[in-house]
């Protein structure tokens, strides 16, 4: 098993586990390893050394602390101030930022096409209030908020609209 650090044309840094160096070749030339953040199809190994066991004797190792944020299912995103933010590397923000749009998708109905629609009947009591998300062009977008009603643009990347594991 090879497992090789990868990033994407925005830099988005992340692992792929491939059978062989062949088989990471033959995926990637086919475009079937994308960025689990943007999508994008234009990666690139990144530098990194192996790890090479060249001790025959183990010395149990103090256990790392986990940068993670681990947010419970039936718990809201808790959203971090600037300042929290300012002070995260790259790698926690794309952490952070997966764990909540899998948190919005997993707590969200998906609308589709029918976005604006839904919004606005919610909106003026013509549907029962719930929590949704779905595709709107930006001037639907514009359109909604001039109207009063809260909406948020979230891009959701390919790998998490599909059904959760």
């Amino acid at each position: 098993m090879k497992v090789l650090d990868l990033h994407c044309a925005h830099f988005h840094s992340f692992e792929g586990w491939f059978s062989s160096e062949d088989d990471f070749q033959s995926q990637l030339s086919r475009q079937l390893v994308s960025c689990p953040l943007c999508g994008d199809t234009d990666i690139q190994k990144k530098l990194s050394a192996p790890r090479l066991n060249l001790s025959t004797s183990r010395v149990e190792k103090e256990p790392e602390k986990s940068t993670e944020v681990v947010v419970p299912a039936d718990n809201p995103p808790i959203v971090p101030s600037p300042q929290e933010v300012a002070s995260l590397d790259t790698n926690q923000l794309q952490v952070a930022w997966m764990q909540m749009v899998r948190h919005v998708v997993a707590n969200t109905e998906d609308v589709g096409r029918k976005f604006s629609e839904e919004a606005r009947k919610m909106h003026y009591g013509e549907a029962e209030h719930r929590n949704i998300r779905g595709h709107a062009t930006p001037a639907e977008t514009e359109s909604l908020l001039e109207e009063g009603i809260q909406v948020m643009p979230l891009p959701v990347p390919e790998v998490l609209k599909g059904p959760l594991q």
